[in-house]
C-alpha cells in the first residue's frame, strides 16, 4: 500500500543527522515555509468553513473542536483563545481531545483509534444541529476524528474537516473540506511539524474570518475582546481613541459607561446619547460597529451629548 504524503520521506532529509546544526536548521526552516505555502490553495475552503462557523454562532450554537494527538493541540490553541480575543462565550466552545484532559499530561497515541470514545465525547458535549464541529486529522483517517465527524453530521451539525492528505475519508465526509496538502515532513511522519504549522495557520484564518463576519473586527481591531488585564485595558482604550478620534479621558469614561465594551464605548465616544442607544444601534446592525457608526453620523440616536 502506498504511503500517504505525511508518511513519506523528505527529499532533503536523507543525511540530516550527518549535517552541521546550521545546515539542518535551514532544512527545517524551509520545511516550515513550504508547509505554510500549502495553505494558499485551501483559502476558498477556509473562507467557506468560516461562514458555517459564523452561522452556528449567530444561531446560538456551539463551536466544537475535535482531534487527536498533535492536531488536538492545534485545535486546543485556537479554541481557547477565542473568548479573550473575540469575546465568544466560554460555554459556546467545546474542545474534544481523544483521551480527554489527561492526554495533556502524556500525549499517548492509543485514544486516537477509539471510536467508542468519540461517540461518548460527542454525546457528552450535547452536539446538536445548531452547532458546528471542526475535526482535524493530518492523515485524514484517524478513527476517533472520523467517527466524531460522522456522528455530528448525522445530528445535522455543520461539519468542517481539516486534513493534510487529499481524498481521505475525513475530507470526503465533511460539509466543508480543507485539504492542506503539505509536502513530506523533514522528519517523516512527524506531523507536529509541517502539517501542524499548516493546520494552525488554517485555524487562525478560519476563526478570524468568522469573527469578522460576526462583527468582532473593525479596521483591524479586535473590538469584542475581553479586557481582563492591564495590557488589554490599554488596548481597549487605544481602540476607542483610534476609531472615534477621542482623547484618553473620553475613552476611559466611555469604557466605564459601556461596562468595558469597546463597541459600546466607541459609539458613546462618537456621540451616542447613552448606553441604551448604543446597544440598540449595535443590535439593529448585527453587532457590527461600522454600520452602527454610519447610522450615528446620519443622526440616528444622536441627541448627542458629551460622554
Amino acid at each position: 500500500m502506498r504511503r500517504t504524503t505525511t508518511e513519506q520521506r523528505h527529499e532533503n532529509a536523507g543525511d540530516i543527522d550527518n549535517l552541521d546544526v546550521g545546515a539542518a536548521a535551514l532544512i527545517l526552516f524551509e520545511g516550515q515555509i513550504a508547509a505554510a505555502k500549502a495553505v494558499k490553495a485551501a483559502v476558498p475552503a477556509i473562507a467557506h468553513a468560516s461562514t458555517l462557523l459564523a452561522q452556528s454562532v449567530k444561531s446560538g450554537g456551539k463551536l466544537v473542536y475535535c482531534a487527536a494527538g498533535s492536531s488536538g493541540l492545534m485545535a486546543l490553541a485556537d479554541g481557547l483563545e477565542l473568548p479573550g480575543t473575540f469575546g465568544i462565550p466560554h460555554d459556546r466552545i467545546k474542545i474534544l481531545l481523544a483521551g480527554g484532559d489527561e492526554i495533556l499530561k502524556e500525549l499517548r497515541g492509543g485514544p486516537e483509534d477509539d471510536e467508542d470514545l468519540a461517540a461518548k465525547d460527542i454525546a457528552e458535549a450535547n452536539v446538536s444541529d445548531k452547532d458546528a464541529i471542526i475535526v482535524l486529522s493530518a492523515s485524514g483517517t484517524t478513527p476517533y476524528a472520523l467517527k466524531a465527524l460522522k456522528l455530528a453530521k448525522s445530528l445535522g451539525t455543520h461539519t468542517v474537516a481539516i486534513a493534510n492528505n487529499p481524498d481521505t475519508p475525513l475530507l470526503n465526509a465533511a460539509e466543508a473540506s480543507i485539504c492542506l496538502q503539505t509536502p513530506p515532513e523533514v522528519i517523516a511522519g512527524s506531523t507536529r511539524m509541517g502539517a501542524g504549522t499548516a493546520q494552525k495557520i488554517a485555524l487562525n484564518m478560519m476563526s478570524t474570518l468568522m469573527a469578522i463576519e460576526l462583527g468582532h473586527v473593525h479596521d483591524g481591531h479586535m473590538v469584542n475582546l475581553i479586557a481582563d488585564n492591564e495590557k488589554l485595558r490599554q488596548r481597549a482604550r487605544n481602540m476607542v481613541m483610534d476609531i472615534s478620534g477621542c482623547d484618553t479621558a473620553t475613552a476611559d469614561t466611555a469604557l466605564s459607561y459601556g461596562a468595558g465594551s469597546v463597541k459600546l464605548a466607541t459609539l458613546l465616544a462618537s456621540g451616542a446619547k447613552d448606553k441604551h442607544t448604543a446597544e440598540i444601534l449595535l443590535e439593529s446592525n448585527g453587532q457590527k460597529l461600522r454600520p452602527s457608526l454610519s447610522m450615528l453620523k446620519e443622526g440616528e440616536g444622536s441627541e448627542l451629548k458629551k460622554v
